[in-house]
């Protein structure tokens, strides 16, 4: 028993790893990011922006040269404005940024097991804690520069066209939007590392996670519809129950990320915006309709939303530092 025990010990003396798990962290963020910008992954993205910020400004622009002088907010009313056949730059959003987040981290961990290079990445002094961290790190940096990029495009390109400058607000209201962006693109780029961990194969893993992505973009909608109905069913048809049935669908909904991001950016990009849930007419005794909200009071609007986007990433990502921690990862 005594030899059983002391063998133990040493066995977990063994195991025990010696200094930060964090050494090599920056190392490991380095190189991922120059893989990314010197690979034609980014040059693809670079097209992308480049069309993105030309299509949003020459679109918006041409309605708001209308209404230059008439309207506090004009530059917000660039990422917010549409013509057909283009949507407007928030809604275009939605969907480039889980696409392109996607496209970043689904082969960061199954990309580097089937080329046979991860045994040799953690025989260096590197422990798994940083490998996973610094990958997805570069990832979230990566989707950053491409999502400033974008922003930085549209407001040159915007100031040029309508030759307006922003004011000091509306800088800090399309700050907290880009914020906010990146915290989204954080979700999905969890999400697709995750996917890179449960899937060897990267194929698998790129159709797993655009399953989800068009899961909570087509399907989740109608799911949330069908669930409060069912926990909620209207019996007589009372008012109340109409409207405790209509607070629960809107719950559920907002388990979705695109549906965080879309309201926290309606409360940030639209000052006029006072409520993102239901609001009853007692509810608007004295209030007047249409006065923009002070920054403060919109950024505490949209809030929870932002909370929900950085706690799905913190779940996500430790979800998938459990698994890689108990992967087999010899060839």
């Amino acid at each position: 028993m005594l030899a059983q025990r002391k063998a133990s010990a040493s066995g977990a003396a063994a195991t025990r790893r010696e200094g930060s798990p964090w050494t090599g962290l920056w190392a490991v963020v380095s190189k991922e990011m120059a893989d990314y910008l010197s690979s034609t992954r980014m040059l693809i993205l670079e097209l992308i922006t480049v069309l993105t910020a030309a299509g949003t400004v020459f679109t918006a622009t041409a309605q708001l040269r209308e209404t230059v002088g008439q309207d506090r907010f004009l530059f917000l009313r660039l990422f917010t404005t549409s013509q057909e056949p283009l949507p407007a730059f928030v809604g275009f959003l939605v969907f480039l940024v889980p696409i392109i987040a996607i496209a970043l981290s689904f082969d960061a961990v199954n990309g580097e097991l089937n080329g046979r290079t991860m045994s040799r990445l953690l025989a260096q002094p590197i422990y798994r804690d940083a490998l996973l961290l610094g990958k997805f790190l570069a990832s979230l940096f990566t989707l950053a520069l491409v999502l400033t990029t974008i922003w930085l495009l549209i407001a040159g390109l915007g100031l040029l066209r309508l030759g307006v400058p922003p004011g000091g607000e509306e800088t800090a209201r399309l700050l907290w939007f880009l914020v906010l962006t990146i915290a989204y693109g954080g979700v999905w780029l969890a999400l697709g590392m995750l996917a890179s961990i449960l899937f060897r194969q990267p194929a698998t893993a790129a159709m797993a996670a655009l399953a989800t992505w068009l899961f909570f973009t087509v399907f989740w909608g109608i799911i949330a519809g069908i669930l409060a109905q069912i926990l909620r069913p209207v019996r007589i048809g009372l008012p109340a129950e109409l409207l405790a049935q209509a607070e629960l669908e809107q719950a559920l909904s907002r388990l979705s990320p695109n549906v965080l991001y879309t309201e926290a950016t309606v409360a940030l990009l639209r000052p006029e915006v006072r409520s993102l849930g239901f609001v009853l007419p007692s509810q608007l005794q004295g209030a007047i309709l249409g006065s923009p909200l002070p920054l403060g009071e919109s950024i505490m609007l949209g809030w929870p939303h932002m909370v929900g986007l950085i706690a799905g990433t913190i779940l996500l990502f430790a979800l998938g530092y459990v698994l890689f921690q108990r992967q087999e990862i010899r060839a």
